[in-house]
């Protein structure tokens, strides 16, 4: 009998499209890839309702979900809905005590309010949200990438990442997360896999690091 195949299901950043796994190969006698992708909120929608609707379109059982920086976060309530044989973040957080201070503080102030993401259209300005401030080499790189430009969307995502609150992370998550990373710096990471000079988008430009490690790391060999 041949080998089963393992479903690999991935979850981009925020307001980011699948595109940003392009370079993402996985052995195909191995594994299949899914892509998730981010859908717009109801009303004052909770982080783990919007999971539970976001999980109607994985069709698999006993799945590995791999997640990306507030995608990260996500998958985590995803895995609060249905079982997963393995569970990845990569640029993320496990728990409220990763969140860097300056998110906690807008969370405390509700500064987080105050993001113009009615100025979404103008992808400039939500890159320096999404990705740090040092964007402007790159822009043209971020405008492929970030494919989410709904200001509802934008709102309710900002205050979800700045304000989640879980407390303890779950023991079996693998946290991938880059030395280098200006989001989430790695000084307030514990228990990770660190990845020499990766960046919040290393999942782009350390696909080869991804490409040659991820299918150990999934089959925790």
């Amino acid at each position: 009998m041949g080998q089963e195949i393992i479903h690999v299901y991935l979850m981009p950043g925020m307001a980011a499209s699948p595109k940003i796994f392009e370079y993402i190969k996985l052995p195909e006698s191995q594994f299949k890839m899914h892509y998730l992708e981010w859908i717009v909120p109801l009303d004052d929608e909770l982080l783990s309702d919007y999971a539970l609707r976001v999980s109607q379109n994985i069709k698999h059982d006993n799945i590995v979900l791999l997640g990306v920086s507030f995608g990260g976060v996500l998958v985590q309530e995803i895995s609060k809905c249905l079982k997963v044989s393995r569970l990845i973040i990569v640029s993320s957080v496990k728990s409220v005590h990763e969140i860097p201070k300056h998110m906690l503080l807008a969370k405390a102030t509700k500064a987080y309010k105050l993001v113009p993401t009615q100025l979404a259209s103008n992808i400039d300005v939500f890159a320096k949200y999404a990705f740090g401030n040092v964007v402007s080499k790159r822009l043209e790189l971020y405008k492929k990438y970030l494919s989410v430009n709904d200001s509802k969307y934008l709102s309710w995502a900002i205050k979800n990442m700045v304000c989640w609150n879980q407390e303890k992370p779950n023991p079996e998550i693998v946290h991938i997360h880059g030395d280098n990373d200006a989001v989430f710096p790695i000084k307030n990471i514990s228990n990770c896999i660190s990845i020499k000079n990766g960046t919040h988008i290393m999942i782009i430009n350390k696909y080869k690091w991804f490409n040659e490690n991820l299918p150990r790391i999934i089959l925790n060999d």
